[in-house]
């Protein structure tokens, strides 16, 4: 932690700990963490913290393998919460589902907005599957040629849709396009964290 840093930590010792996946930016669970679940954190740079129920130090995902490396970490304005970004090793919750919220109580979203990121990590693990069943696999195994081909072909559609102001075709391409470009990114071995960064650069922090 930066010198001078407070962390303010409950009557109990403890702080609430928001865990957001990093690549998605999907909120996966919230938890608990002392001063000694902290300073583990910090310095082994994987998620531990502290079990209320259990009373004790929990190291997440020692025994069900899914283990969360902690990409970045930080403290509220008070002082007295904390946001940690991971990279899940698999689901958060002890449901197996990825996060631990998922029960919807008002309903209003039409499409997620994490969907992206979850999109880029499925089709990282989806590049290694049988090609036979797997039309990502399959592209990859053609070759780099083929996916510019494919992005080409799904730019020009897209911009076609765009001339024609149809708005359905216009989703329609659009979605085919990221699609191809996250599988063109996959087998050049860019991360979409890079392009973030890029983006991120061009217009300055301040701004966004």
């Amino acid at each position: 932690m930066k010198e001078g840093t407070t962390v303010n930590f409950d009557e109990r010792g403890l702080i609430p700990v928001i865990v957001q996946d990093s690549t998605s930016g999907e909120v996966l669970m919230l938890a608990y963490a002392d001063k000694e679940a902290l300073e583990l954190t910090l310095k082994k740079r994987e998620l531990y913290l502290f079990s209320r129920s259990r009373g004790k130090l929990w190291h997440k995902g020692e025994s069900s393998g899914n283990l969360m490396k902690v990409r970045e970490a930080r403290l509220d304005c008070d002082g007295d919460a904390l946001l940690v970004m991971v990279e899940p090793a698999g689901p958060a919750c002890h449901t197996g589902q990825r996060s631990c919220f998922f029960n919807i109580l008002l309903k209003g979203l039409k499409g997620d907005v994490t969907f992206l990121g979850r999109l880029g990590r499925y089709l990282l693990k989806r590049k290694d599957a049988n090609p036979e069943e797997s039309y990502t696999a399959r592209l990859i195994a053609q070759g780099r040629p083929r996916i510019a081909q494919k992005i080409g072909e799904e730019g020009v559609e897209l911009a076609i849709a765009l001339t024609q102001n149809d708005r359905e075709q216009i989703i329609y391409e659009a979605s085919d396009l990221l699609y191809h470009l996250f599988v063109g990114l996959i087998s050049s071995g860019v991360s979409p964290e890079e392009i973030w960064r890029e983006l991120e650069s061009r217009h300055g922090k301040k701004d966004i």
